[in-house]
This record gives structure tokens, C-alpha cells and sequence, in this order.
């Protein structure tokens, strides 16, 4: 279960082996890969002169997105909407989730404000609790939210990113479907931060709704990404908004002034299009790429590679590894806390070592592409 990294280098990432920039900093923006420079190229030359476009180049673009989407998460196309963000499949959640007057959402502390503002105006709206439950510590705790989830009826809906983009932390994510799968509890993920570096069964997880930008781990153009909606789910949710492809005669072009207003029996009910095509096809090429590769492989290097910085931040005085130590704990998000974060940072960046600084920890974020010589060479300079 591996690849060959310096020949994905070398092919996809040219500027990475050539050693312009150590590029950690995934959990903010991704690269885009080779192939998917000239899909984008290539699709943006048809666009600018559209007598060049073909049928090929518009609806099929989307259903192709859907399909790399699914085969990622291990879901049905059927289940897939494509979104132009993460916070726009958290709104489809918030908004068409059934929950409603005295009804509590449950999320906790430290979450991404994309996976809380919208749950706060909805629950509003509705006359619902969005409660946070306290850290422990830097990372959520997790049997308090396992006992609520267990022992508060009013619970109906539980939001949690599946990895934090500032500690690292990683949910249990199974554990925690599969209890609110058994009390009736609806259970919506944000996987921004941890589809790409992790492999994800998504039907196993009992996960109803997922939400995923494409733009960082996924490597592809900003403003493309999707939601998943579990099937048997799909009917019995209402849009809170409306497109024009989400009804059954989408697509029909003959029956466009019948105004036939039945929702779509598939996922598609949730996109509001016209979607770019251009960003989608070269959102399903980066995914092309990770399916390609392995998401189970590309699981194990970024594992590789944390257990290597785990193992310097404890042989490094003045360093600590804010991020679980448990690999099952942790995706490729990896906090640092050091004696002093801003010249930390500032050594990272007079050596174009590309990084974040999130709530006083140093944040470097490695994926499938880099090496364990790219991540010494960054942590070297923690310290």
C-alpha cells in the first residue's frame, strides 16, 4: 500500500521537486495538480470562444463530478450535490434537517465559525438550541458529547467537523453515527479538513449529511465542492432553495413551460446551478488523481509523516505537539505550540516553508506529495 512519491511529484507537482516552496499548508488552500492545469486550460480556452463547446462539455461534466465524489466517500452518485462550498452544504443541513421549537443541535467548542453561523440563524429561525459543548482542554470532549447524545431527548440533530482546523483533532466519527443512528439522531459532518488526507466509508459512518469544499486536501480551484445526503434521506427532505435542474422533467427541455415543480428523487433537488463546468471537470480530475493513487495509501504517508513530527516534538524541547497523539486521533492538520509562535512563523516563511498560524499554535498541514526530508526541514525550524 504505496506510491511512488517523487515520481507523483515530478508529474503533478514539477515546482515541489524542484524545491520552490515547501508547501505545508494544505488545511488553507491546495495546489492544483498538473493534470488538472491543463483540463482547466484547455475547458477555459471553449469557454472564452463558446462555438467551441460541445454537448460533452456541459451537463455530462457534472455527472462525472458526482461520480468521482462518490466513489471517494463510497456512496451512490444519487446521493451527491454538487456545491460551490463547504457552507453551502452546511446551510442545506441547517435549513432541511427536520428539527424544530425547543429542539437542541449539538456541536462543541473549536469548530470552523462555517459549521456554527449557519446553525445559529436557522436554529432562530426555528425556535431550536445550538448548544457548543466545552473543550477539554485543546480538543472537544467527547464522552460529554456521547452523553448528551445518549441521555438528552431533546437532542435531534449532532454538527461536527470531523477534523479540527486548528488542533487536529479527529472525531470518532463511527462511533458517533452509529449512536445517533440509534436514538434517531440526524448526524452532519464537515470533511473540509479531512477528506483527502483520510479514506471515508460514508454509508458505514451513518452519516446523513456531509458537506466538503473541494479547494484545499482535494487540491482543485476554489468555488467547487459537494454534499452527500444519505439515500434513504433524500425524499424526505425539503431544498430551502430552489434551482431550476432540481425538479423530475430537469433536463427535458420540451417540458420547460410545463412548470412541473416535483422535486428530483435524487440529490440534485439540492443544486442550485448553473454550476461552473469548467471548475467542476477539473475538480473530478484532482479527485481522478486521489482515486489514482489510493486514498487508503495516501492515508498511510500522511500518517507517515505526522508520527515523524510527533517524534520531534518530543525530542525538541520548547516544542509541543498540540494534535492527539493517536493516529486514529488525526488526519494531516498538525499544531505546534512553540516558545515563541510569531518568530516560529517567521522562520517558516523566511524559508518559504508555506504554513498557518490558527489560535497560537503553528499549523503545518503535509499531504500526499510531500516528503519526510520537506517535513525535517520545516520542523527544524520550530524549535
Amino acid at each position: 500500500m504505496s506510491y511512488d512519491v517523487k515520481a507523483l511529484r515530478t508529474r503533478e507537482f514539477p515546482w515541489a521537486e524542484r524545491g520552490e516552496s515547501i508547501y505545508l499548508d494544505h488545511a488553507s488552500t491546495g495546489p492544483i495538480p498538473m493534470r488538472t492545469r491543463d483540463a482547466l486550460a484547455a475547458f477555459g480556452l471553449r469557454r472564452a470562444e463558446p462555438f467551441r463547446l460541445t454537448p460533452d462539455d456541459l451537463y455530462p461534466v457534472h455527472a462525472k463530478a458526482r461520480e468521482a465524489c462518490a466513489r471517494l466517500i463510497g456512496a451512490k452518485p444519487s446521493t451527491i450535490a454538487l456545491m460551490t462550498n463547504t457552507s453551502h452544504g452546511v446551510n442545506l443541513a441547517a435549513r432541511s434537517l427536520p428539527y424544530g421549537k425547543g429542539d437542541v443541535i449539538l456541536s462543541t467548542h473549536g469548530e470552523f465559525p462555517a459549521n456554527v453561523y449557519p446553525w445559529i440563524a436557522a436554529a432562530h429561525d426555528r425556535g431550536a438550541e445550538f448548544r457548543l459543548l466545552p473543550l477539554a482542554g485543546d480538543w472537544p470532549d467527547e464522552a460529554a458529547l456521547m452523553r448528551a447524545i445518549e441521555t438528552d431527548p431533546r437532542v435531534k440533530v449532532v454538527s461536527l467537523s470531523w477534523v479540527s482546523f486548528w488542533s487536529g483533532h479527529r472525531y470518532d466519527i463511527a462511533a458517533i453515527g452509529a449512536a445517533c443512528r440509534s436514538r434517531g439522531i440526524h448526524f452532519f459532518v464537515d470533511a473540509i479538513q479531512g477528506l483527502g488526507p483520510l479514506a471515508l466509508d460514508v454509508v458505514a459512518a451513518n452519516v446523513d449529511v456531509l458537506a466538503c469544499g473541494a479547494q484545499k486536501w482535494l487540491v482543485s480551484p476554489w468555488g467547487v465542492g459537494f454534499a452527500y445526503v444519505r439515500e434513504e434521506l433524500i425524499a424526505k427532505l425539503e431544498p430551502a432553495e430552489v434551482g431550476w435542474w432540481a425538479q423530475a422533467t430537469s433536463g427535458d427541455y420540451a417540458k420547460f413551460l410545463d412548470y412541473d415543480a416535483r422535486w428530483a428523487d435524487d440529490a440534485r433537488r439540492f443544486e442550485v446551478i448553473t454550476l461552473d463546468f469548467v471548475g467542476f471537470n477539473a475538480m473530478a480530475e484532482s479527485i481522478g488523481l486521489l482515486l489514482e493513487t489510493g486514498p487508503k495509501a495516501i492515508e498511510a504517508h500522511v500518517t507517515a509523516l505526522a508520527d515523524r513530527a510527533l517524534a520531534f516534538a518530543d525530542d525538541t524541547p520548547g516544542v509541543e505537539f498540540v494534535t492527539p497523539r493517536e493516529p486514529s486521533r488525526r488526519a494531516g492538520v498538525l499544531a505546534f505550540r512553540t516558545k515563541d509562535v510569531a518568530k516560529s512563523s517567521d522562520r517558516l516563511t523566511a524559508a518559504k516553508v508555506a504554513h498557518s498560524v490558527r489560535t497560537g499554535c503553528i499549523r503545518l498541514a503535509p499531504h500526499f506529495y510531500n516528503t519526510a526530508d520537506e517535513l525535517d526541514a520545516a520542523l527544524a525550524l520550530l524549535a
